[in-house]
Formats: C-alpha cells, sequence, structure tokens
C-alpha cells in the first residue's frame, strides 16, 4: 500500500523474476489499520458492541492518459490490481512491455503506460456484466482468451494436498475471518499456499494475483487457484484465461460454470470444507491418495462468512 500520496510503482521488468517461490510469498494483513476501521452499534440482544469493518476505497484506473473504470478496493497492491485487471479485460497483452505505474493516493488514482499504443477501445464498445459482486465485471471480448488457452494435461491435484490446502488457508489470520464482507483467492502449489489476497470483490482479488503474476513472471503451470467464492462463470473464465489449470473453492457452482469449465478442461473443485469436496469438471486429475477418515470436520467457527473472537456461536 501507498505511503505517500504519489509513487511511481515498478513495471514489468523492474520487479525480479521469481523462481521457486515460498509459502505465503503474499499474506493477508489482518492488523494493517489502513483496511479496517472499528465501529460501535448494538447486537440482537441490546447490548452496545465494537467490530471491526473492511475499509472500502476508489480507484480510478488510467491506460495510457484514457480513464478506464473507477473500482472499489480496500487499496493494497494498486498496481497488481491495476495490472491484472486490464490483462483479464484483454486490454493489455501477456507481451505488452509496460513503462510505467504510477499510483497517488491523494486523488485515488493509478495511471498504467505501455510501449504499445493500446487498442481498448473496441474492448469498450463490447461489454457483458457478468455475475461478481457489486457490479460484475465488465469485459470487452469476453471469450478471446478462454478459447485460445491451452491449461497443462499433466497436471494433477493429489486429495491430501486437497486437504492440507483448505485447513491452511481456511486457518490464517485474515481479513475475512476479522471482519467479513470479503473475498479472498490464493494462488498455490501442491500443497503450498503462495499468494493471498483478499477485497471487497473476489474479481478483484483474482485481478491482484493475475497481475502479481505478469510483474514477476510466476508460470501458471502446475498451480492451483482457490477461492473463497462461488464457482460462477466469471471465475471460470479469468482462471483458463490465467491459463490456471485447477480451480477450487469452499462454495457451490453455476451450471454456465460447471459447462464452461468442461469445455475448457479446468479442474472444478467446490464445496471443500474439511474431509468433504465435490468435483464436476476435470475429474481426470484428481488423484484420491488421501485418507478422508483421517481428516476432521471443519471447524464450525469457519463454515461462516465471518467470525468474531467474542462471538459465541
Amino acid at each position: 500500500m501507498a505511503q505517500g500520496p504519489c509513487r511511481a510503482l515498478p513495471a514489468a521488468g523492474a520487479h525480479p523474476i521469481m523462481g521457486a517461490m515460498r509459502e505465503l510469498t503474499v499474506a493477508p494483513q489482518p492488523e494493517d489499520p489502513r483496511l479496517t476501521r472499528k465501529v460501535v452499534g448494538l447486537d440482537h440482544e441490546g447490548r452496545r458492541v465494537e467490530t471491526a469493518v473492511v475499509m472500502e476505497r476508489a480507484l480510478t484506473l488510467f491506460l495510457n492518459g484514457r480513464e478506464i473504470v473507477t473500482m472499489m478496493t480496500i487499496g493494497d497492491y494498486p498496481d497488481y490490481l491495476a495490472v491484472g485487471y486490464l490483462l483479464n479485460q484483454n486490454m493489455l497483452r501477456a507481451d505488452d512491455r509496460i513503462l510505467s505505474i504510477d499510483y497517488d493516493e491523494e486523488i485515488e488514482t493509478i495511471v498504467v503506460r505501455t510501449e504499445r499504443e493500446t487498442d481498448f477501445e473496441e474492448t469498450l464498445k463490447k461489454k457483458t456484466l457478468t455475475s461478481g459482486c457489486a457490479q460484475g465485471t465488465q469485459f470487452g471480448d469476453l471469450m478471446e482468451k478462454f478459447e485460445e488457452a491451452r491449461l497443462d494435461p499433466a497436471a494433477v491435484v493429489k486429495t491430501s494436498w486437497l486437504y492440507a490446502l483448505t485447513r491452511k488457508i481456511n486457518t490464517l489470520p485474515s481479513l475475512y475471518l476479522a471482519a467479513g464482507a470479503i473475498h479472498g483467492c490464493v494462488l498455490c502449489e501442491e500443497d503450498t499456499p503462495l499468494l493471498y489476497m483478499e477485497d471487497v470483490g473476489r474479481h478483484n482479488a483474482v485481478d491482484k494475483i493475475a497481475g502479481y503474476m505478469h510483474l514477476h513472471g510466476v508460470s501458471p503451470q502446475a498451480k492451483i487457484f482457490y477461492t473463497t467464492g462461488r464457482l460462477t462463470s466469471e471465475m471460470v473464465i479469468k482462471t483458463v484465461g490465467m491459463r490456471i489449470p485447477i480451480l477450487i473453492s469452499r462454495s457451490g457452482f453455476t451450471a454456465l460454470g460447471v459447462d464452461l469449465a468442461r469445455r475448457a478442461g479446468l479442474t472444478l473443485i467446490g464445496r471443500a470444507k474439511g474431509k468433504r469436496f465435490l468435483a464436476l469438471a476435470g475429474e481426470e486429475r484428481m488423484v484420491f491418495d488421501g485418507d478422508p477418515r483421517l481428516v476432521s470436520e471443519e471447524p464450525r467457527h469457519l463454515s461462516r462468512k465471518a467470525s468474531r473472537k467474542d462471538d459465541p456461536e
């Protein structure tokens, strides 16, 4: 997050190219005072209580001098969010050279400049509203990257990794558990969570991971994408566009999401809580090496959208 009113953020080429990533290279920051604030209200018994609520800020994105969109976000990692949004909207190509990324915290703007003159005007004319949180995500040619994507046929997901990932992710300190009203997305490899991004909309959290992967040269091969949100058409299209072969969620599916996952050869696993899960696409990648009898059920307080330490439930 920016510390001053304005700063130039590193563009592609300025970031180091990642080799083997360590566990939780990027982790949630629930103790960061800029991401939540305390408010006082009354509970169902009329008691005065203090609770944390997530901050929500506007961020206006410009590409080469043209205003693209104003996003509502918690405000961390504006460079990853901006680049990931442009990539997932097909306004940037994977081979585009980014010359600069300038973020001004005071006027809540971020400007991405590229070497190639972009042709996103045509993209902006063709908008489809998806089923994301709040206003969803507007795509230009929604299916362009989806149709071109080829997912790693050699990728597998072991059930032992699945059990370990859901346990690690669901018990990590996070804004999701501290304040609720937020979605989380995690890039994983085998049983290791690598990048954990949160935001008020799951599309923002996805875009942050896409931006990080692009700016740091992270390969999608053999990666697993985990989300706290529903497995909708938007989530499937973005995951396939990022060329990640496996998508997991603690939540459920939409029919279109399942159809698109099967069409793309994406492994789609939902309702992943404790020992339970359901795979509805790409089942051939599943390796059943974990014994579900040895896996405990998920604690009740983790099954809710959020929890407070003093919550009697």
